[in-house]
């Protein structure tokens, strides 16, 4: 129910305020503070009314200079208001005097709203899909008037003021317009601009004030520790990209060869000094890094504003803003345009699951549980001490949603990949019997989760096409990747989880016991193609004394690289798209930490730079072959030729697709050679060896098979006998007679 709020002042036959008005005014605990400020009708004549503290005179003129009268000092504390010469209501300025001096400033309460009565509907319904352009800080011309509008939603305060350096953070002094049918709250602060601190001074239903908040919809914040959001003008880039975004918009990305290369932006690489790098050293370096390595996107761990660095971004407090630790919102613009003009896509992990319980932040954002779930079973993350997002009220998902759409239009970005999805799918997600509520029909289903989830691929997929979700997701909820018609969650793509966990198991194991777990690495084609699969190798993998991929290997320290580079090229030849964290792609021998850059210092040493090199081969070759990514989601793209091989660890495959020559993979992950090893193929002639990941360029044995093996009909079917290297893939792409004289045989 709807508290009451002040109603309406009325005025003396002067034209004078009810001192109870003005008593509140002063106070700062007025409802209303636009039915007491500003310019108002008395009769024929009009009042101006205005709250200037330490002014003792003040004048009002209209914004074309002409002087509109004198005010009297109602009250000590700034009071002030008086009859007017002019005959038309319109906004005002004052030139305030005191003993000490004299300054001008802009009347906001007589300038009317910026929001309109179709806002209002949307906002209400719940389908305003353009929030960022009406919420938070906007530096607008209104009413003859440069300045800033805010507007925040605080449904269930008593009064919402704006504060910031501007006003010496006195919350008295720009109280906001309540939109009673919205509870949105809304003020057109003139005179100012850009770049200024601010944050919401809220009294609660209470009566309390609370903490000053953060605006939600910030689109810039002030660099930790401190919290203040900051006032931006609305980006202003020069986009060049449309090249890079055709292309997306026009492809099926199932079919497109995606290896992304997951980074820390804050710990990729350092300045000398310790500090982060900007935007703009990162697109100087990173950007062509990529490019060298061959991975088509780059995934940011999270970038929107954070307070706690160890928190890696999962903590978010401000979605709509790219975090001042890498400095203005238009270097990101910079690096995404940077990127996409190189070639690179760029995803962003996005976390709508959960918040942090940060003062300035979401939880208890108007005094009530208003983001969050009131219910602790509901609202409160166990795992993570964080507020829970409500998906059960309409306003809290289009907030969500918007973000979505915003990060894609205003940033170009290609693609969102939704952390913890499954903490958001179920409602006993790490809790215990009692410490969860059922839904509407007693199961353990978030269903309002499942319904925001399909809305943000609805609404994402539907207006800008091009750009890509990606769930993690760990479980198996089924039709992750399916679209909402088909009755799916509507993810372009979903984390295979089960490949990184039963690979990484594999390769733990000493040789000798491997043929004891071969199953490890045939079972995961019994459901690689019930999704559209990210072959993950992550972030999370390398930390919390995980240690390093290439420190999960068995064996001595040869062995570790030769099994992390067969294990690599075994990962790129398997169905689905590809994902790399920063520093595994040469072999980073310290567990990752947020507060240290990489080892780069590493890529002098033959062996790392041998798994570099791995890397990018098979970036190059993913890329340039068809049979490796154009049927990374489809059974007919994968056809096993060896797998019950368990004796000697031998795996062989062939991918297809059309449009390009076949590849077989064959992988032997014991240290013994494997001569005269026979390895059925679908057709004979010559297959060019394009890839061996024991090549001594790499830092292997340089074992192989001179470039190229023979594929003939014998009995029992077409074969072709080789040498399979230790601890090595191979692979191996059927190539017409002409074909053997091209340069570039990678590891032949």
């Amino acid at each position: 129910m709807r508290k009451p709020r002040a109603t309406a002042a009325t005025s003396g036959p002067d034209g004078s305020a009810p001192a109870s008005d003005v008593a509140a005014i002063v106070a700062g605990t007025h409802g209303n503070p636009f039915a007491v400020l500003g310019v108002h009708e008395v009769g024929k004549n009009l009042f101006a009314r205005c709250f200037v503290p330490h002014a003792e005179f003040v004048t009002a003129y209209t914004l074309t200079g002409m002087i509109a009268g004198e005010l009297s000092r109602r009250d000590d504390g700034g009071f002030f208001e008086g009859k007017l010469s002019i005959k038309k209501r319109q906004p005002l300025r004052y030139h305030a005097r005191n003993a000490g001096g004299d300054w001008w400033l802009t009347d906001p309460y007589s300038f009317g709203p910026v929001l309109g009565p179709m806002d209002d509907y949307y906002i209400a319904e719940g389908s305003h899909l353009r929030l960022f352009d009406k919420l938070g800080a906007h530096v607008i011309e209104h009413e003859g008037a440069t300045g800033v509008h805010f507007a925040v939603w605080a449904p269930n305060a008593r009064r919402v003021s704006v504060v910031g350096d501007f006003n010496d953070w006195d919350g008295r002094r720009h109280s906001m317009r309540d939109r009673r049918d919205t509870g949105i709250w809304e003020v057109f602060i003139p005179d100012i601009g850009a770049g200024r601190p601010y944050k919401y001074e809220i009294i609660g239903p209470d009566g309390v004030r609370l903490p000053l908040k953060a605006d939600p919809f910030a689109f810039k914040s002030e660099l930790r520790p401190a919290t203040a959001s900051v006032t931006a003008a609305s980006p202003a880039h020069q986009w060049g990209d449309e090249a890079h975004r055709s292309f997306w918009r026009n492809a099926d990305p199932r079919r497109e060869a995606i290896s992304i290369y997951e980074v820390h932006a804050g710990s990729w690489q350092l300045r000398d000094d310790g500090t982060f790098l900007s935007w703009d050293e990162l697109a100087d370096r990173l950007i062509p890094y990529v490019v060298e390595t061959g991975f088509t996107h780059i995934e940011f761990m999270p970038i929107s504003e954070h307070p706690y660095d160890p928190s890696w971004g999962y903590q978010t407090t401000g979605l709509y803003a790219p975090s001042a630790r890498f400095g203005d919102p238009a270097g990101f613009a910079r690096f995404v345009d940077g990127a996409h003009r190189a070639g690179v896509g760029v995803i962003l992990d996005w976390v709508p699951a959960h918040f942090p319980v940060d003062e300035h932040g979401l939880v208890h954002f108007d005094g009530t549980a208003l983001y969050e779930h009131a219910d602790p079973r509901q609202g409160f993350h166990p795992d993570w001490n964080t507020a829970i997002y409500n998906f059960g009220r309409r306003e809290v998902v289009s907030f969500l949603v918007n973000n979505a759409l915003f990060w894609a239009e205003k940033y170009h970005v290609d693609g969102l990949r939704v952390d913890a999805v499954a903490s958001m799918l179920y409602l006993d997600y790490s809790r215990k019997a009692g410490e969860w509520i059922p839904n509407e029909k007693g199961g353990r289903e978030n269903l309002e989760a499942v319904s925001f989830l399909q809305k943000m691929n609805k609404e994402l997929y539907g207006h800008h096409p091009g750009v890509m979700t990606i769930a993690e997701e760990s479980t198996s909820w089924p039709k992750v990747s399916a679209p909402v018609h088909e009755g799916g969650l509507g993810f372009g793509f979903k984390w295979n989880m089960g490949f990184m966990h039963d690979t990484l198991e594999y390769f733990s194991k000493e040789p000798i016991f491997r043929k004891h777990h071969h199953n490890d690495l045939t079972f995961g084609l019994v459901y690689a193609f019930s999704e559209n699969f990210v072959l993950p190798l992550s972030h999370d993998e390398v930390v919390h004394g995980k240690g390093t991929l290439l420190g999960k290997m068995a064996g001595d320290d040869w062995q570790k690289f030769a099994t992390l580079r067969a294990y690599y090229a075994f990962m790129w030849g398997y169905p689905g798209k590809k994902l790399l964290f920063m520093g595994q792609e040469f072999a980073q021998r310290r567990e990752w930490s947020e507060a240290r850059a990489l080892d780069w210092n590493l890529l002098g040493f033959r062996s790392h730079r041998g798994v570099w090199q791995v890397v990018r081969d098979l970036n190059y070759l993913y890329r340039s072959r068809p049979a490796l990514h154009g049927r990374d989601c489809e059974p007919e793209g994968f056809s096993w030729l060896i797998v019950d091989d368990s004796q000697n660890s031998v795996f062989a495959w062939l991918r297809s697709a059309p449009g390009g020559n076949p590849v077989a993979i064959i992988s032997n992950f014991t240290p013994v050679p494997r001569d005269n090893y026979r390895v059925p193929l679908p057709k004979a002639g010559t297959w060019r060896e394009i890839i061996n990941t024991d090549a001594s360029e790499y830092g292997g044995s340089g074992k192989g098979n001179g470039g190229a093996v023979e594929a003939r009909a014998e009995e029992g079917g077409i074969s072709a006998t080789m040498l399979l290297p230790p601890l090595s893939t191979i692979m191996l792409e059927l190539v017409a007679e002409q074909a053997m004289s091209r340069p570039g045989n990678l590891g032949g």
